[in-house]
């Protein structure tokens, strides 16, 4: 049985719960004063742990006057807190041979370091003064500024994750998840300091903390040094429980009723071009069915749109499918990169293999090859300790529960041919928008 990760009843002040997993591992989740959920995975024999600390803010959250606090925020709690400098925050973890990093998504923020299990008291120190003792100066944030736009500007250049970031907003229209993640050059230039604080200071709080950890790590121990780290950073602990997940039940306002299709001028060599629409939230069940179905289209070498366009026709050097899922919503595309002057025919085709897809289903061996694709990648992708502190913190802030490596295969296994037809079928028969980027009119 999954570990159920509730937020009433266990999830009160003191309460734990525990599962064992696969290969000896270990996970157990506490709930500590403030609502800060605490969950490790201990795996014998590793030296290494990685640790995260997760806020349960992205950028969908962000209010008017607001829009780009949150990617400003990943940059500016390494720049310094009342304790240390952002020297002293980067010497912390070179002079031990670990790395610090930190990614915002567009529902959660993590601040995450991997070092030898005996630095990991220093890292839990490190991260949590970062988050909960940020100075945000204004000269560190002027010139921070000028960092992310320089970042956005990297972005910009390539025009496959321009086509990406366009082809959400195509699909979500004015929903707040159509908002690039980083921000634009326009919201980083305009939002002031005092913005940045309020949205520190709205959403940086005990109760929407989750601290999770894998590798060479003890629970009892990573508890006690967290409970201190966030008692000296100043924060008030007296929330009692954490903070609900997000509400899945009111449907995305500002979704477009109907598809539509966005050209954007580039002089590039090659136009990038998706097709798709909305998928799956990320709870939806049949999101391991959205798996296979991803595999056979497009995950692969041996999938439908890479043997198609780039094997027997040559039209293509990339093309794939992808699906990604948010707490009431999701979006799900078919990619490819081409030469400018084939771009109708390979958007004829990717429709054309989606299609066949949904009216003819996949054979046995696509789905038993499929099925052994997901199952080798996802067991591969468990063998480190930065992928098992992820898994904790996504099963705690999106899935309200955690599966074992075991319970996520037998999952998969289950899908049927039929689930996969059925399901694309669905996707393919809602509104379609299509987003390309090349040397066309726009």
């Amino acid at each position: 049985m999954p570990l159920d990760l509730p937020l009433v009843g266990p999830g009160d002040p003191g309460s734990e719960l525990t599962a064992g997993q696969d290969g000896g591992a270990h996970v157990r989740r506490s709930v500590l004063p403030g609502g800060v959920r605490v969950l490790t995975e201990h795996m014998p024999g590793l030296r290494s742990a990685t640790v995260g600390a997760w806020v349960g803010v992205g950028s969908r959250d962000e209010r008017d006057g607001h829009h780009g606090s949150t990617h400003f925020l990943e940059h500016l709690l390494f720049k310094g807190t009342a304790r240390r400098s952002a020297m002293d925050i980067a010497e912390a973890f070179d002079e031990v041979g670990g790395e610090a990093n930190a990614a915002t998504g567009k529902e959660h923020t993590c601040y995450y370091a991997r070092v030898l299990d005996s630095d990991l008291p220093m890292a839990v120190d490190v991260i949590a003064d970062m988050v909960t003792s940020a100075r945000l100066d204004t000269g560190e944030l002027e010139t921070e500024r000028g960092v992310i736009l320089e970042e956005l500007a990297m972005n910009d250049d390539d025009p496959s994750d321009v086509v990406h970031e366009l082809f959400a907003t195509a699909v979500l229209g004015s929903h707040p998840l159509g908002r690039p993640i980083g921000g634009t050059p326009e919201t980083i230039r305009a939002v002031p300091r005092s913005a940045v604080w309020e949205h520190y200071q709205e959403h940086y709080r005990s109760s929407t903390l989750v601290v999770t950890a894998a590798g060479g790590v003890d629970h009892d121990a990573l508890c006690a040094q967290v409970a201190k780290a966030l008692a000296d950073g100043g924060w008030d602990l007296t929330d009692p429980r954490p903070v609900g997940r997000r509400d899945v039940d009111a449907p995305p306002t500002g979704v477009p009723a109907v598809g539509g299709e966005t050209t954007v001028h580039r002089t590039t060599e090659q136009a990038n071009v998706i097709i798709g629409g909305t998928g799956l939230t990320a709870t939806d069940p049949r999101r391991f069915t959205l798996s296979v179905l991803n595999a056979v289209l497009g995950g692969g070498m041996s999938s439908r749109l890479f043997q198609e366009i780039r094997e027997k026709r040559g039209l293509a050097y990339s093309t794939y499918s992808f699906a990604s899922g948010h707490a009431d919503t999701g979006i799900f595309g078919l990619y490819a990169g081409c030469a400018p002057a084939k771009v109708d025919q390979v958007v004829e085709l990717l429709a054309s293999e989606w299609e066949q897809l949904a009216d003819g289903g996949i054979s046995k061996a696509e789905l038993a090859r499929s099925v052994g694709q997901l199952s080798g990648s996802l067991v591969l992708g468990m063998e480190d300790t930065g992928s098992r502190m992820s898994r904790l913190g996504k099963s705690e802030l999106v899935h309200g529960e955690l599966l074992s490596l075991d319970e996520t295969l037998q999952r998969i296994r289950a899908v049927t041919a039929t689930d996969v037809q059925e399901l694309a079928a669905e996707l393919a028969g809602r509104p379609r928008s299509m987003v390309r980027i090349g040397p066309f009119r726009s």
